[in-house]
């Protein structure tokens, strides 16, 4: 897909929108902070996680190779209170939440990740970076760990343009040995009933902020060049103290920065009052699935633009699925037609939408648009060919970039549909079927009558028989 346009990106750190100028011709290089995984996904994981498939998206689209990397910390304090209250191993409690949140990711129409590195699984890469640092006096040992010295980093605190005192985690973590009050662990020695691994400065477990600057420098650093990676990426609420941490020690380890642009998307926020029973004020992806397709969901999350803050209500989700339901039935209309290619005008819009910082909530004014200038259209011209294909283009565009409507058209319409009672569906259908081969059409009738009762639709189409839920 040739695209000419420029790409804006907002750079958290200079607070505006800029040009994106890869540090290789092609390419992007990004990182996102992934989730600790001692629980299911939540609506915020959701957010983070589709703002930037977005962008992974967009960058494609506009014919860069992407290589997008998300990790999973699966050492911490949280997991280890997990496995004491559960009586499971360290694996046991993170295999279940990673093989969660990938379903999760699946449902919610997620690229796949380029890279998917465990904290467990580079352990000695980070032992390597704070042997480094202690050999600088950057990093010292006290009696419960190994501490990152911050007055060592004069740029301390330029990412989140936070001064470094200011760091309230630091404080209620209060230790006297420590020579700064920000100062912040690389490594926690080993306690009773902890989990820990053999280093060379003591036995115990890394720090949070350690294992991001390990990975990136080891998984996905240019060598010798300013900056290590494009785009390092996050949750609003990792800015400060997590990625101005992460910053320092690369800086201070490598000599180079760690990221060229800084993405932060938004925060979610529950209204409790315009939350039904089933849903509860429940902030689980698991439980919202249940109620509401992943790609509803993922069309809601869409309508706001990533880097504002979104309050999560049942009103909105169901006006979002109301849109979508628009979307597959022009999809409906032109259901097993042939395609010709992406209406030029269209593609320009929404590639300026897009190209402008991800600008998702015009780019789906857009879509909307289309849908209804398209029913418009097919109502006045049923038989135009030409357009129907130019559609069906159009819609497929609309799937790769946003990453919405590509489910079936019909199969999209049976949401909520129990497995047994789909079975019990294609067996009447191909009752009907057969009815009407042999002119049966008492029976025919009947069955679709039967079916009728059963709270779903038939539809005999050119490629078969459709069903959808009334």
């Amino acid at each position: 897909m040739s695209n000419s346009m420029k790409l804006f990106v907002y750079d958290s750190v200079k607070k505006e929108k800029v040009p994106f100028e890869p540090i290789v011709q092609g390419e992007a290089r990004i990182y996102v902070c992934g989730p600790t995984v001692y629980d299911d996904s939540h609506l915020g994981h959701a957010r983070s996680a589709i703002a930037f498939d977005l962008l992974h998206r967009v960058f494609k689209a506009n014919n860069l190779n992407v290589n997008l990397t998300k990790n999973f910390t699966d050492i911490d304090d949280k997991i280890i209170k997990k496995m004491h209250e559960t009586g499971r191993s360290l694996e046991d409690v993170t295999n279940q939440y990673i093989d969660a949140y990938k379903h999760d990711m699946d449902i919610l129409n997620i690229l796949p990740n380029s890279n998917e590195p465990k904290a467990t699984e580079n352990l000695q890469i980070m032992i390597e970076m704070i042997e480094d640092l202690m050999s600088k006096d950057i990093a010292y040992a006290i009696s419960n760990g190994v501490y990152f010295d911050v007055s060592k980093d004069s740029q301390y605190g330029s990412l989140s343009k936070r001064a470094s005192d200011e760091n309230s985690i630091a404080r209620v973590e209060g230790n006297d040995e420590k020579r700064n009050p920000s100062d912040f662990a690389l490594w926690k020695f080993e306690k009773t009933n902890d989990v820990a691994y053999d280093a060379p400065f003591g036995r115990g477990r890394p720090g949070w902020h350690i294992e991001c600057s390990a990975m990136i420098n080891k998984h996905l650093a240019y060598k010798d060049t300013p900056y290590q990676i494009d785009i390092h990426g996050g949750g609003a609420d990792l800015l400060f103290p997590h990625h101005e941490n992460e910053a320092a020690q690369t800086r201070c380890s490598t000599k180079s920065d760690l990221a060229k642009y800084w993405m932060h998307n938004g925060f979610v926020t529950i209204d409790g009052e315009k939350m039904s029973k089933s849903l509860g004020n429940s902030f689980f992806l698991k439980d919202i699935v249940k109620s509401y397709s992943g790609e509803v969901v993922r069309f809601y999350l869409l309508t706001a633009h990533y880097r504002t803050d979104f309050n999560f209500n049942e009103e909105d989700l169901i006006g979002s699925k109301k849109r979508l339901d628009k979307l597959y039935r022009v999809k409906k209309r032109v259901y097993g037609g042939g395609q010709s290619t992406v209406n030029k005008d269209f593609k320009n819009a929404m590639f300026e939408a897009l190209n402008d910082d991800l600008n998702s909530s015009k780019a789906m004014a857009l879509v909307d648009e289309l849908i209804n200038n398209a029913n418009d259209m097919l109502d006045k011209e049923p038989k135009n060919k030409a357009f129907k294909k130019e559609l069906v283009a159009n819609l497929g565009f609309i799937e790769e970039i946003l990453g919405i409507g590509n489910s079936d058209a019909y199969e999209y319409f049976q949401f909520g549909i129990d497995e047994a009672t789909i079975n019990q569906i294609e067996v009447l259908i191909e009752k009907r079927n057969e009815a009407k081969k042999s002119k049966d059409f008492k029976t025919a009738d009947a069955v679709r009558d039967e079916v009728t009762k059963m709270g779903v639709s038939l539809m005999d189409t050119p490629t078969g028989t459709k069903w959808e839920k009334l």
